[in-house]
């Protein structure tokens, strides 16, 4: 007998993933272990004769083969049931789930736990890959059960494969009458008496800017249908969370508690906070049953619980853009316009020669006033005097509240009178979709134990850290923090090391990172444009074998290890957050100090802005403005900006290079952004307009080298290829076949060859590239992308040393001819010419290095030594002689070898 058990006081999740194992399971009976919700109660009332229902009286415990548990881990939870898990007879137990992070003490044999918003949705997948049919019932229960634990799909555990499984059941005829009439079903008129007492008694609390509420009701019995007593009181006071606890008397001398929290408040969980007492659920949502004589102790325990739960609300400080670009009230329209222009900015403020706020003029206003034609009027006359400001530490709900009552899109920010800052309308936006980001990100995994419990979603990054890091690199991390907090900074692990933690997440082993990227936060203290500096020496006083690199230009430090027992070659980045503008395209871009918005805002692709918040409070907090987790889940690379290519063409590569390691597509407006900026010709412009182009120099030829030196090179070389992209190198490059015969024919020579001098692989495909191209680009491409100097030597020789050796080798008519006229190459350039040359030539090349080249003399110095000849610079052309008489054959052995030199070279 396969028997499926469903937890006491069962809900409608419960019930229809345990319909749902009756339909992949045919012959299985479900057993209730005690009791059902009442709007559960009422649809059975209907219903039971719909679904494999029996009563646990009715089982006969020795023929049970089979237990599967749905919707629960717990052993208590299952009533008298739980006595059948240790029968002997029962051969399996599996267990379906969707509670992550639990403790299960059921021995299992098979376990399925997922982040999905019901254990339901497990069953209707199953259903569906197994093509199973279902009656308008078994779709009904099944669809209420999701419907009911997803609060309709409105609740943060809510999933993508929630809503395809409730259409799935709609097609399948889940009945929309009897969902609507059970889903919420109203109050019986016990519990509406109930409502109206708690109304009464409710008390409040305003914290951090949410309101969270807490009432106890005192019955004489147990009083079911507490969950919907406290949804309604949610909705009837709009508050943001609640503890609602029932007293009742158990026994003569013991109470029962039964306690059920609701929140909207992010980052809390009260299925943590009620899992030390035996309670849990979900995180917007849990319940508890505990036999106690102490009940307001444990309410108070859960109400400072929840207190601690609560995170510090964003407020200006955390929000705003620093420093603030401001105008006097004097400066032009025009002159305005520029600076908006230059910073990307939709408004600017405009202070007085005292530096204190009069006024706001908006890009709106600016087009206006340039439309009719007063580019040289003063701001003054157009900028809005009438203003809202707001404090440092004004919250992002007061915030949120001024720009919709007053419509306004910037709020300056003043301390003491002085302006430190402004918060747009994106700001406000971007935070909002921030914190669906932390809601939703990281549910998906299971939670990892802590001794603190009160911890959120937002640190399962933090948790990423810990088992992703080596340890000596998580402690660097630790110090840094410390450092920064120590002197009222912000730390950021920022890019690419927090882009491989999320791809990382749900696998197994030590991510490697050597490459670490930290931005330091100063402005919400003060503007100081050295934190990174500051902080990076702070660091090698502790590091001391650690090298300390300093770009003042850039407000950048950097410490590296090299071959270190600890840290091997580790490089630490640690940059001041800055916001940049690029005077021209391509160069390099002008830097300023600001916050770590806009140093997020100013980076190439999604996947790379975002932020690991590592001090305190908040540390752990994902940054991500931008969707980079989104579009990291796509496996999607979107660039940032529209004129992201424009200013700068390494980002073209660089999103080549993402596309290519991690297997993504590049976006299709980010494709067009691309094509649009190559088709533009601003790089031929830019570079015939400046003579220091470093994103067409220096920094193409570091991309090009990553890109050349990878696994995946020649791909990338062809979606560079297909994008018009090696046009950066030079206007006329493209990747015929031509090209790409030459490149395979290297690999070959490279395979061959290559160790013989220590070729570079990736230096070697590029000078393929630039010789492919006309020779008279060939030495003025090699010096754009600073090629060494032996590089250079080699291209400007080149078409000449092409010239003379396929002449020359047509004449050769013997090996030592051949020898004598290649020898004067070095192998790079023999390669070069290799693999451009007709087969014939190829092979004549191929045999010098693989054999000639390696022939030595019979007799050496010594050797000339022994045979009575005195050391003179004629050893130099007996050694030649010999060698050509080797080569050529003439003489095989080293008797015939003194023979030649006492006929030549008579004593």
């Amino acid at each position: 007998m396969d028997i499926i058990l469903c937890h006491t006081t069962a809900d409608f999740d419960a019930l229809g993933a345990a319909v749902g194992l009756t339909c992949l399971k045919p012959g299985s009976k479900i057993v209730l272990t005690g009791g059902a919700h009442p709007p559960v109660r009422d649809f059975l009332a209907l219903y039971r004769d719909e679904y494999s229902l029996i009563e646990r009286r009715s089982v006969n415990p020795e023929k049970i083969r089979c237990l599967t548990i749905v919707d629960t881990q717990q052993r208590d939870r299952l009533g008298k049931a739980a006595e059948w898990l240790d029968l002997p007879n029962v051969q399996e137990i599996v267990v379906y789930d969707h509670h992550l992070g639990q403790d299960s003490d059921i021995p299992r044999t098979q376990l399925y736990v997922d982040s999905v918003g019901a254990t339901t949705t497990l069953m209707v997948e199953k259903l569906q890959k197994r093509q199973i049919n279902l009656t308008s019932a078994q779709a009904t229960v099944m669809a209420l059960g999701i419907h009911v634990d997803t609060g309709s799909l409105t609740y943060n555990q809510s999933t993508s494969r929630d809503a395809s499984a409730l259409a799935w059941l709609m097609e399948q005829g889940a009945s929309l009458y009897v969902i609507s009439t059970y889903r919420d079903p109203g109050l019986s008129l016990q519990l509406q008496k109930l409502l109206t007492e708690a109304l009464e008694n409710l008390e409040y609390l305003c914290l951090r800017g949410y309101i969270i509420a807490w009432v106890t009701l005192r019955t004489d019995i147990f009083v079911p249908g507490l969950s919907s007593l406290a949804s309604e009181l949610v909705e009837l006071t709009e508050i943001d969370a609640l503890i609602l606890a029932n007293e009742y008397p158990f026994s003569e001398d013991e109470w029962r508690l039964t306690v059920i929290g609701r929140s909207q408040i992010p980052h809390t969980n009260l299925h943590l906070l009620l899992q030390p007492f035996g309670g849990g659920g979900h995180s917007q949502a849990a319940s508890l049953n505990i036999c106690t004589n102490d009940s307001q102790e444990i309410l108070q325990q859960l109400l400072d619980g929840l207190k601690a739960q609560i995170p510090h609300p964003p407020t200006a400080r955390d929000l705003m853009s620093s420093p603030v670009r401001t105008i006097r009230p004097e400066t032009t329209i025009s002159e305005a316009q520029r600076i908006l222009l230059r910073y990307g900015h939709s408004g600017l403020s405009v202070v007085n020669y005292q530096g204190k706020i009069v006024g706001i003029i908006s890009r709106r206003d600016l087009d206006i006033a340039l439309h009719h034609g007063f580019s040289h009027a003063p701001v003054k006359g157009y900028m809005t005097t009438n203003l809202k400001t707001i404090k440092p530490d004004t919250i992002l709900a007061q915030i949120e509240s001024l720009m919709v009552t007053y419509d306004i899109g910037r709020l300056p920010v003043l301390e003491n009178e002085n302006l430190v800052g402004i918060v747009t309308r994106t700001d406000v936006l971007r935070e909002i979709h921030q914190a669906e980001i932390q809601n939703t990100s990281f549910r998906r995994a299971t939670l990892t134990k802590f001794k603190n419990q009160n911890y959120s979603h937002e640190l399962r990054l933090t948790i990423e850290l810990e088992k992703r890091l080596l340890p000596q690199l998580r402690q660097l991390l630790n110090i840094a923090s410390q450092e920064a907090e120590k002197r009222g900074w912000h730390l950021y692990l920022v890019g690419g090391a927090v882009r491989d933690l999320l791809l990382a997440e749900g696998q197994e082993g030590t991510l490697m990172i050597n490459d670490v990227d930290l931005v330091v936060d100063a402005f919400h203290q003060a503007a100081d444009v050295g934190a990174g500096i500051e902080l990076a020496k702070a660091l090698q006083e502790i590091y001391q074998n650690a090298r300390l690199e300093i770009h003042g230009a850039f407000q950048t430090a950097a410490l590296l290890w090299h071959k270190d027992p600890e840290f091997d070659s580790l490089w630490v980045d640690i940059a001041t957050s800055r916001t940049e503008f690029y005077p021209y395209p391509a160069a390099n871009p002008e830097v300023e100090a600001s916050s770590i918005r806009q140093d997020l805002y100013r980076r190439d692709f999604t996947i790379n802005a975002m932020a690991l918040r590592l001090t305190s409070p908040r540390s752990g907090e994902l940054l991500d403005f931008f969707g980079g987790l989104l579009d990291l889940q796509a496996k999607q690379i979107r660039i940032l900006h529209a004129n992201s290519f424009i200013e700068d063409p390494t980002r073209i590569y660089r999103g080549v290079r993402f596309a290519m390691r991690f297997g993504f597509q590049i976006e299709q407006r980010t494709e067009e952004y691309i094509r649009y900026a190559i088709n533009s010709g601003v790089y031929h412009r830019t570079s015939q307009e400046n003579t220091k182009t470093p994103a067409l120099q220096t920094r193409l030829k570091a991309e090009l080298k990553n890109i050349l030196a990878a696994t995946y090179w020649q791909s990338a070389l062809h979606l560079l290829d297909n994008l018009g992209a090696l046009q950066c190198i030079h206007h006329s490059l493209k990747l015929d076949g031509e090209v790409l015969r030459q490149l395979r024919l290297l690999d070959i020579y490279l395979r061959r060859f290559g160790q013989q001098q220590n070729l570079h692989d990736w230096q070697m495909r590029l000078e393929v590239l630039v010789a492919h191209l006309e020779p008279k680009y060939q030495v003025k491409v090699a010096k754009n992308l600073q090629l060494p100097d032996d590089s250079i030597s080699r291209f400007k020789k080149l078409s000449a040393a092409q010239r003379e050796i396929i002449t020359s080798l047509r004449n050769c008519e013997f090996p030592s001819q051949i020898v004598n006229l290649l020898k004067k190459y070095d192998l790079a350039t023999l390669i070069l010419i290799a693999v451009q040359s007709p087969r014939k030539i190829r092979r004549e090349i191929r045999h010098f290095l693989k054999k000639l080249a390696k022939i030595q003399p019979l007799l050496n110095g010594n050797d000339l030594k022994e045979l009575g000849y005195k050391p003179s610079p004629l050893y130099k052309q007996m050694l030649d002689d010999l060698l050509t008489a080797t080569l050529d054959g003439t003489i095989k052995d080293k008797s015939e070898a003194r023979k030649f030199l006492a006929k030549h070279y008579p004593r």
